[in-house]
């Protein structure tokens, strides 16, 4: 009897892991455009420093044992399967949903070679090396460790950080300590521009060198050589169709049960930033989704309930500002949140980027 198939959309940090570990129970297929895995924690350091390319793209030659990776970009998928863009079609007795958002470069890269990606890394250093003014949009935890990065890798450039809100790291649960930690390490050595948006934006694309100058509508003026933008998650699920075309809230978003799986759909589940959960998106929690969702379907082939749950945790982050900066938002066991500061989140991420086990998984 024929394994049953379970075509995963995705192969981030959630689909990867539902692939591998129904790699011995199923037939499993993952479908993912990229010719390699993203390691997305470590993309902002490699925007630096080429050095660290090689611990941010990673070939999924090795990741499944039985299991087969297929190169295609999903141009329509129903509870029944996916068709893919060259036109052929995979039937799939459990469908799971991991394609994540977009995001702009570089915390993510639109291409789909690595050679493209790492061209348009190569530009992007050559112009910040000549640059003497950055400007970053966006004062969350992306545009927070990207300006931690160019401190480390470029002490010459003068960074100004603008965002609509009042304060940096207003997105999520956090508590003051943790802003108050990253303006200790940050004020005197960024200009924050907070509580004004841009009135427009600069007329160059991200990441390129060419000078500019704008305006926030407080009528703070900014003149830099290069810039970018760190906000505006979207989900990407725009791939769903027939009856799963109702799946997705107004955000884009599926509709999830604590199972993970879609609301009104048995068979077909989602993992990370593409669910409803209501959490911020970070590759932890698309983990740890991703365990919930492979546990319910190895339930299902082996004629068990799907029992699996999953409930966000507290908020929670590890934001490390170059090598040696950082502060993190941690909680202990008991539910207790604590403040650290930088030498404890270089210890916990800022060196490593968990880099090293990301290379082990990809073997």
């Amino acid at each position: 009897m024929a394994a049953p198939r379970v075509v995963v959309v995705g192969g981030g940090y959630g689909g990867t892991r539902v692939a591998t570990l129904l790699d011995d129970v199923a037939d499993v297929v993952l479908v993912e455009p990229k010719d390699a895995f993203v390691h997305a924690s470590a993309a902002l350091r490699a925007a630096v420093d080429p050095v660290w390319e090689s611990r941010v793209f990673f070939g999924y030659d090795r990741l499944l044992e039985h299991g087969w990776v297929v190169r295609q970009r999903v141009e329509r998928a129903t509870s029944a399967g996916v068709q893919l863009a060259d036109g052929t079609s995979l039937d799939a007795d459990h469908l799971v949903l991991a394609t994540g958002t977009s995001y702009p470069f570089p915390a993510k890269f639109l291409e789909s070679d690595t050679g493209v990606a790492r061209a348009r890394l190569a530009r992007m250093r050559e112009g910040l090396e000549r640059a003497e003014r950055v400007l970053v949009v966006g004062a969350g935890a992306v545009g927070l460790e990207l300006v931690g990065e160019l401190l480390d890798a470029y002490p010459h450039l003068k960074i100004t950080v603008v965002d609509q809100a009042d304060d940096a790291l207003t997105t999520a649960d956090y508590l003051p300590g943790l802003r108050a930690e990253v303006h200790a390490q940050l004020d005197g050595r960024v200009e924050f521009l907070l509580g004004s948006r841009l009135g427009y934006l600069p007329p160059v694309d991200v990441g390129v060198h060419e000078p500019f100058v704008v305006e926030t509508e407080a009528g703070d003026r900014v003149e830099a050589q290069v810039w970018f933008r760190c906000h505006g998650n979207l989900v990407a699920s725009d791939y769903l169709a027939g009856d799963l075309a109702g799946a997705r809230n107004g955000l884009g978003e599926v509709r999830v049960e604590p199972t993970l799986a879609l609301t009104g759909h048995p068979t077909v589940w989602a993992v990370g930033d593409i669910t409803d959960v209501p959490e911020s998106k970070r590759a932890s929690a698309a983990r740890a989704h991703a365990d919930v969702v492979a546990a319910n379907i190895r339930a299902a082939i082996e004629g068990r309930p799907a029992e699996a749950t999953y409930t966000p945790a507290p908020e929670r982050i590890v934001l490390p500002l170059g090598r040696t900066g950082g502060a993190s938002q941690i909680v202990d066991e008991d539910g207790t949140r604590r403040i650290l500061g930088a030498a404890e989140t270089s210890r916990m991420k800022g060196a490593d980027l968990y880099s090293t086990a990301v290379a082990e998984l990809f073997g």
